[in-house]
């Protein structure tokens, strides 16, 4: 279903702002205004309950987030999205490319990220949730 001009907005500025505050380091405005409670959050294989995740992104390379216009579908409350990521590491430039896989839903607050996994693209030109970027990375404690 085509999302109506309100929704196309709305949920761009949702994206926008992840990207804006994760390259800022505030995972906590993240979780607390941008993700639904239920949220998760998956890459390297695993997938992260909203507890889980500042230790994840304490572990994690700091840098630039930068998200291009969301590819989006709306069904009435709840809607699914591709956004193209680049990811470039502060201290050595060197770049992640990607896009997530999203899935929102409309509360009483506005729209919020339900799920969120990345996908990365690779030099041999194939596309994978990507290497653990620490193997001392802390794993999910509450997702089966």
């Amino acid at each position: 279903m085509t999302p109506t001009t309100d929704d196309i907005v709305e949920l761009s500025h949702l994206c926008a702002t992840y990207a804006s505050r994760m390259t800022q380091g505030d995972i906590d405005h993240v979780i607390a205004h941008l993700m639904t409670a239920d949220g998760t959050y998956s890459a390297f294989g695993d997938t992260y309950a909203l507890e889980d995740w500042p230790a994840l992104v304490a572990a994690a390379p700091k840098g630039l987030f930068l998200c291009g216009d969301p590819e989006l579908e709306v069904d009435g409350d709840t809607g699914t999205g591709r956004v193209p990521l680049l990811f470039v590491d502060q201290t050595n430039h060197r770049m992640r490319l990607g896009w997530y896989s999203d899935t929102y839903v409309r509360t009483a607050d506005g729209w919020r990220l339900r799920t969120r996994k990345t996908t990365f693209l690779r030099r041999h030109g194939g596309a994978d949730s990507g290497r653990p970027h620490d193997p001392l990375r802390p794993k999910p404690t509450s997702m089966e």
